[in-house]
């Protein structure tokens, strides 16, 4: 592999777009894209300036000049398409939520380290500067212990029956396009649930259309979320310590500003650092960090910890009655 990591889209839709641009405005490599049709490819790779534009994703996989696949699918698509790209010796960022199940994630696991890939969720909010300062906070015991986090993830999305967002053969509903925030940012900070208590009301079409959860970790903590798609929330989080607390602004899970006050109401740390997109590119970053250290997870976020939050997202499933076609 060169020094340039060149890589390679698997997708054409939003995400895949919202990847691209970022990508681009920060300067990194986008060597070819992949789309079940050369129209779509073109497309794509016109609006981003892509040199090379795939009629399939096995013709993107089995192209010489990408190093690395972004799977941007639906979320029933994201096992098939990274151990694709993984049986052709592909490195994989895989769009979250990681897959649909924990049985398909630990397939991906088990797949990238026989073929000795680098492997991650392109969770993006773990790598964006006011998560990287919250937990420097948080080890610097600024907040002294950590009891609870909260944070809320409730949007008003389509409610056409045949948007995939409705659709259970998409893994739609708020879980794992919506959910899968805070469970990721409550397991990053609290560490995997010890129990969970879930309820959610489920729509016409089968999927959940709002979730809230309960989680209790170790030593006692909690936390607590919302997620919904018919209803749209202020999306802000806090993260609650015995001696201060972190207020997360609106968009809470993208580039955004937060505040730390302490237990007698003083404002103690303000923390700005605008971005000029999105912010996705910062997981590219670290997995081009971790290439060309050699390393094949990330210590952000390591695939056994997408495994099992993975799990943690079955037993929600399991509690509100929830089932993908398939399953």
């Amino acid at each position: 592999m060169s020094n340039t990591v060149r890589w390679g889209i698997l997708g054409t839709g939003g995400i895949a777009r919202s990847f691209a641009t970022d990508l681009k405005a920060v300067g990194l490599t986008i060597a070819a894209v992949g789309s079940r049709s050369q129209e779509s490819a073109d497309r794509f790779a016109a609006e981003f300036g892509i040199p090379t534009a795939h009629p399939s994703y096995e013709a993107l996989v089995a192209d010489p000049d990408v190093d690395v696949i972004y799977v941007a699918t639906p979320h029933t698509f994201h096992a098939e398409n990274a151990l694709l790209a993984i049986g052709a010796g592909k490195h994989v960022l895989v769009e979250k939520a990681f897959t649909i199940n924990a049985a398909e994630a630990r397939q991906i696991q088990q797949a990238g380290e026989a073929a000795g890939v680098a492997v991650l969720e392109a969770m993006w909010t773990r790598f964006l500067p006011h998560m990287v300062r919250l937990r420097e906070i948080i080890a610097a015991g600024t907040l002294g212990d950590v009891r609870t986090v909260l944070a809320d993830h409730d949007q008003r999305l389509p409610s056409d029956p045949s948007h995939r967002i409705n659709d259970p053969a998409l893994g739609g509903g708020a879980l794992l396009d919506l959910a899968i925030y805070p469970v990721s940012f409550a397991i990053d900070l609290l560490g995997l649930p010890t129990r969970i208590l879930a309820s959610a009301t489920i729509g016409a079409t089968g999927v959940d259309q709002q979730t809230a959860l309960i989680f209790e970790h170790e030593g006692g903590r909690q936390s607590v979320s919302h997620s919904a798609i018919d209803a749209a929330g202020p999306v802000t989080a806090s993260v609650i310590g015995t001696e201060a607390r972190v207020d997360i602004e609106r968009t809470w899970y993208a580039p955004t500003s937060f505040t730390v006050t302490n237990s007698a109401g003083e404002v103690i740390e303000r923390f700005e650092q605008p971005v000029a997109s999105r912010g996705m590119e910062y997981q590219a970053l670290e997995f081009e960090r971790m290439l060309a250290a050699g390393e094949r997870e990330s210590p952000l976020l390591p695939v056994a910890e997408s495994v099992a939050i993975m799990a943690v997202l079955d037993d929600i499933r399991d509690q509100i009655g929830v089932r993908y076609p398939g399953e």
